[in-house]
């Protein structure tokens, strides 16, 4: 039994060889009725809707972000500071990556039950058919994984992914020191924020990920899905992207492509600051869908420690109001991430008071 439970275990890890096959195998095929959130009836997505761009040097940028929160629960950021050659410099590395035979890849394949290597979503046991896409999850140092991928050339891959997350870390840090003020939420309730965390992350110190993604070229891309429908597990995710796919589903029109925007990076509102904000920020649903051309990603997340307790009585607005009430009931970072592993879309409305 248990080497059966191994198997399965591994058979939702390892990712379709997809350079070996010429059609989309039936165990990769998404049909309509897989798609539970489809365009309310008579409704279709006004092609000229697209997200909000903001300049994060806008005087106004406060305002626009806090409105996007609440409106979109997305918005595509520029003026961010991030350098474009280190931004490019992650792109060829991604590739470069993915670009590597399967049985090298392989050598760093995520463990049943881990949360960094090589394999596919995490997401993917909640879904009866599998994606058309294969990830490299990266946590603290890449050293352990790239030696494997790279015995004597691996320096120049950990050093790239390195200063990219030191930099994606201050970034987001700075856009929740501007969001908890929107929300009257005293950065001292975090003391967390902006506490060194090299790779030996604790109970008090915020959690974080990279998320490396590949979706290959697909032959037939109308019968396939790169990333099924979620909400992210975080305070803020930033995305870099140089080609489309990625969509957002809003209920009054449906699903909205994302257009990569020269030079921006895209930033998703998660599942943590939904609490904190008492529902009025939206954990944007989102997918990704594929096309005849390969797609890389890197996706940045940015989560509280795991003892951080979550609550919406952490803003002062709140806990001034004796007519406002709190949708969600606390729960610590830990017992959240645990539930949403086993409930996924339907942990939030566990949690309503």
């Amino acid at each position: 039994m248990g080497a059966l439970t191994a198997d399965f275990s591994r058979n939702h890890i390892v990712p379709l060889d997809f350079a070996s096959v010429q059609t989309v195998p039936e165990s990769h095929v998404w049909s309509e009725s897989d798609d539970e959130y489809r365009c309310p009836s008579g409704s279709t997505a006004d092609p000229c809707l697209s997200v909000p761009i903001i300049d994060l040097w806008d005087p106004n940028a406060t305002h626009l972000i806090f409105e996007a929160c609440e409106k979109w629960g997305v918005f595509q950021l520029t003026g961010h500071g991030i350098p474009a050659k280190l931004i490019e410099e992650v792109e060829d590395k991604t590739q470069r990556l993915f670009s590597l035979p399967v049985d090298q890849k392989l050598k760093v394949l995520r463990s049943p039950g881990a949360g960094t290597g090589y394999g596919r979503a995490m997401i993917s046991p909640f879904f009866p058919k599998h994606m058309w896409h294969e990830g490299f999850t990266i946590m603290g140092s890449a050293a352990d994984h790239a030696k494997h991928l790279w015995p004597h050339d691996y320096e120049e891959f950990c050093v790239t992914m390195d200063e990219y997350q030191k930099q994606m870390k201050a970034l987001i840090e700075q856009l929740i020191h501007i969001i908890l003020k929107s929300l009257n939420i005293r950065s001292q309730k975090l003391s967390w924020l902006k506490s060194q965390c090299s790779g030996h992350c604790t109970s008090t110190t915020p959690g974080t990920a990279l998320q490396l993604n590949s979706y290959p070229p697909c032959p037939n891309p109308n019968r396939a899905m790169g990333l099924a429908q979620h909400t992210d597990t975080s305070l803020v995710t930033i995305l870099q992207a140089q080609t489309s796919g990625l969509q957002i589903f809003r209920d009054d029109v449906g699903w909205i492509s994302v257009q990569p925007v020269r030079g921006a990076l895209t930033v998703n509102i998660g599942d943590f600051l939904h609490i904190l904000s008492n529902g009025r920020f939206v954990n944007v649903l989102h997918r990704v869908v594929v096309n005849s051309i390969q797609r890389f990603s890197a996706a940045y997340f940015y989560g509280p420690p795991s003892d951080f307790l979550v609550s919406p009585l952490l803003s002062e607005t709140l806990c001034d109001s004796e007519e406002a009430v709190a949708r969600y009931r606390c729960v610590t970072a830990k017992e959240f991430i645990g539930m949403k592993a086993k409930h996924l879309d339907r942990t939030l409305s566990l949690l309503k008071t």
